[in-house]
């Protein structure tokens, strides 16, 4: 099984995942509104936000992704690259509005910043990747 194979299947249960969040997201908000605060609630909805866009676009990036001339390793490695960077930066999100303290760095913070430049080098490489298969 390739990248472009296995890797859309993982994205497509992951977006489950994110579907069930919102509904629990909604469930909180609509309960009991400042059981979660203000801040935790951005947070939450943030992570929720994020997972879900960047997961279609992951979905869109393995399309492209075989479009290139590169081999099955560097399929792989970009591929696993972007998803990690967006479970990183929205799941970053979700760890800081579980464990967070306003204005304060926490691992989610980190989460986040790690997740972003992943995401940025697995997008250069595709579009270097399409440039050099034109």
């Amino acid at each position: 099984m390739t990248a472009t194979e296995l890797l859309p299947i993982i994205t497509l249960f992951s977006l489950v995942s994110v579907e069930t969040s919102g509904f629990i997201l909604l469930r909180l908000i609509s309960a009991n509104r400042n059981e979660l605060g203000p801040a935790r609630e951005q947070f939450f909805r943030a992570g929720h936000a994020h997972a879900g866009v960047l997961l279609i676009l992951s979905l869109v990036y393995f399309l492209y992704l075989d479009r290139t001339d590169w081999g099955g390793f560097l399929q792989w490695l970009f591929g696993i690259m972007l998803l990690v960077g967006l479970l990183a930066l929205s799941g970053g999100f979700l760890v800081h509005m579980l464990y967070g303290a306003p204005e304060r760095t926490t691992p989610g913070i980190v989460l986040t910043r790690i997740g972003g430049p992943l995401i940025a080098a697995a997008l250069i490489a595709l579009a270097i990747g399409l440039i050099q298969a034109l």
